[in-house]
């Protein structure tokens, strides 16, 4: 219906009610004051990190074990991303493993908030304080996710959110940036627009990108939003039903840490070190179960080899290494999740 609106209207560009209407929604999601709505979440991370001022000679630390936009996006700054170690428990970056990382060309941290949990934002935030660094949070796959009440994104500078049609709710493509702070709100509104001034038409105050959300985008995530409760509530479900069907089955969960509400975007699980993953999938496929390996290590990757000798991250690789993605989606029937759960015990039961 809202986008029948927007059709009718004639309002399908970037300028129209339901992209304020979204932000207004996201804004009472989260409980921060600033939304801006942008077209992906890699561009509403490079936006962040860009309207912080980080640029060529900067560093910017950030998980080794994570999806490449969250490196991606820093090196498109002319930034260097360095890599830290995951946590065994959480899959997440190891704040005792961050200080160590720490020169006088860091300029920010990047915590990512992995498959729904959140990371140790007490202590990112105490290390963040006490040498002075801005922090990012990815918070792509963390809608609806909480720490002691306070929701992903509200602890850092900023935090950045994907809208992609594999996440907690979707608008096809979309993005999107939360801040407190308002002058920092006011530079991420501008720039994302071409950088025009936000009171004077076709005047350009700053070098801007043309990041903008469309209106049909943001009328799809307005009706989203009012169906979150009831997605959260479905992906929460289903990895209740994944734990206890796979309670004595091989396979290890990750473990958000005590306080930590997780929004259980996709439920995944590390296989023992003594499993075949592709010969684990391949079977499951064979039974009808599509599966998904979990994220590999961005120092692995071409473009970031230059580093690959410097970075000692054995948890991040084991994890690369093992980790598994289940079908998650929300309108997964309990059948169906038994049917993924029988299929992954008779893939592993070789081990046994």
């Amino acid at each position: 219906t809202y986008v029948i609106d927007c059709v009718d209207s004639s309002w399908i560009s970037s300028i129209g009610p339901y992209v304020d209407r979204f932000e207004d929604a996201l804004r009472g999601i989260t409980g921060v004051p600033h939304s801006v709505c942008v077209s992906n979440g890699t561009v509403a991370l490079h936006l962040a990190l860009h309207c912080l001022g980080i640029g060529p000679g900067d560093e910017v630390i950030v998980p080794t074990f994570t999806f490449i936009a969250s490196v991606n996006a820093i090196a498109h700054t002319g930034a260097t991303p360095i890599f830290a170690e995951s946590r065994a428990s959480d899959w997440l970056i190891d704040p005792e493993k961050i200080e160590p990382l720490i020169s006088q060309r860091t300029k920010a941290i990047l915590p990512v908030h992995l498959y729904g949990a959140i990371c140790d934002m007490p202590a990112i935030m105490a290390i963040a304080r006490k040498h002075g660094l801005h922090v990012v949070e990815d918070c792509a796959e963390s809608l609806g996710a909480k720490l002691a009440g306070k929701h992903t994104g509200t602890f850092g500078d900023v935090g950045t959110f994907s809208f992609f049609g594999n996440k907690t709710i979707t608008t096809g493509e979309g993005g999107a940036v939360i801040t407190k702070d308002e002058r920092l709100a006011s530079v991420l509104r501008m720039a994302k627009g071409q950088g025009q001034s936000l009171t004077r038409r076709y005047w350009h105050e700053m070098l801007g990108f043309n990041y903008r959300m469309t209106n049909i985008q943001a009328a799809i995530g307005v009706a989203q939003c009012e169906r979150l409760s009831n997605i959260l509530a479905c992906k929460r479900a289903i990895a209740r039903q994944y734990r206890k069907l796979l309670v004595d089955a091989p396979v290890t969960f990750q473990k958000p840490a005590d306080g930590v509400e997780s929004s259980d975007w996709l439920v995944s699980i590390l296989l023992p070190a003594s499993a075949d993953r592709e010969r684990v999938m391949t079977s499951m496929a064979d039974q009808g179960v599509d599966t998904r390996p979990v994220f590999y290590c961005a120092h692995h990757m071409p473009m970031y080899a230059s580093q690959r000798n410097t970075t000692v991250t054995p948890i991040a690789e084991a994890i690369s290494a093992r980790g598994l993605s289940l079908p998650s989606y929300p309108t997964l029937t309990e059948g169906e999740i038994a049917r993924a759960a029988t299929a992954l015990k008779d893939a592993v039961s070789y081990l046994r």
